[in-house]
């Protein structure tokens, strides 16, 4: 029989995304397929979003368990590898492996580990390809909540951190599921952009990340929108929001993308200092605490690279 220390956590960021719970759901169930000696088990390191819950939802999907505190536990990493964006007491984790891909961040460990890092448009589209590497099938379910991760972290295919094998992968899922990728791609960010049950805290913390800047603390948060004039009524409390997470942070400064799916474009909102260097990041003046930035919809790829070299 297993008891509880032969469970390994598979867990992604908080504030979790669409990736980040997809990511584990669809690893934890590979890694169980493979008949490992330890049971994995999916994680999430928050509240799931409204858009993560249409996908559970409608793929007939149970939401993961929630873990906020790695001490103690085996855990393996998903969609991040930075302490800043890991559950609480990451440090006194055993870490098992590593699955992201973004920039190679501070987390370490003692020994050796796998740890496998990609610069395509997803986590789940490492993932998988990892499925066809080992040769497990792929459910209808797995491949629902991956194909839906890739179209999520890729913008249905817009962004600029959107690759073919990003592609490959969500022609391959969607033959699996039966479904018209591109349709369901907008149901699911139409689903994604309903704010109107949303509180500005919500819309702030929805994906959410902290950073750091050469020293300068921040957090980075992103909500896209099929239209951005849903999101203008409501500027001046997200504003309030964004200030008061900065102080209750202890941050320099918080940033957030209000990002126009369809226009492809982001307004940039920020609160906090040095104002300097966000207008040198970003080539602009800012008016109303904020950057409009056209074709901007990559926070990993468009957003945190200026801010880096704006702060060197």
């Amino acid at each position: 029989m297993f008891h509880l220390a032969d469970n390994v956590y598979v867990v992604g960021h908080k504030s979790p995304d669409t990736d980040s719970v997809a990511a584990a759901i669809s690893y934890a169930n590979l890694k169980n397929q493979l008949g490992t000696p330890e049971i994995y088990v999916p994680a999430a390191a928050g509240t799931i979003n409204s858009e993560t819950k249409f996908v559970l939802d409608h793929f007939s999907v149970p939401v993961p368990e929630t873990i906020t505190d790695g001490k103690g536990k085996k855990i393996v990493l998903v969609d991040h590898n930075e302490v800043g964006q890991a559950v609480e007491n990451i440090k006194e984790a055993t870490i098992f492996e590593v699955i992201d891909h973004h920039k190679i961040g501070d987390i370490t460990t003692p020994n050796p580990i796998f740890f496998h890092n990609e610069p395509v448009g997803s986590t789940a589209t490492i993932v998988s390809a990892m499925y066809d590497q080992y040769k497990v099938p792929i459910s209808k379910e797995m491949a629902g909540v991956m194909m839906s991760a890739i179209l999520s972290d890729t913008v249905l295919f817009k962004s600029p951190t959107c690759t073919p094998k990003d592609k490959d992968e969500v022609a391959k899922l969607a033959k699996i599921t039966g479904e018209d990728f591109q349709q369901y791609g907008i149901a699911m960010l139409t689903a994604k952009s309903d704010i109107s049950s949303k509180t500005a805290m919500e819309i702030v913390k929805g994906d959410y990340k902290h950073f750091d800047f050469a020293g300068t603390k921040a957090g980075v948060g992103q909500i896209e929108v099929m239209d951005l004039s849903v999101l203008v009524p409501r500027k001046k409390e997200i504003l309030e929001t964004m200030e008061k997470v900065r102080k209750d942070e202890g941050l320099s400064f918080v940033l957030i993308m209000l990002t126009d799916v369809m226009k492809e474009a982001s307004d940039l909102l920020f609160v906090g200092s040095p104002v300097d260097k966000f207008e040198k990041a970003f080539e602009g003046k800012m008016e109303n605490n904020a950057i409009y930035k056209k074709g901007v919809l990559s926070r990993k790829k468009q957003v945190i690279p200026p801010l880096e070299a704006a702060f060197k």
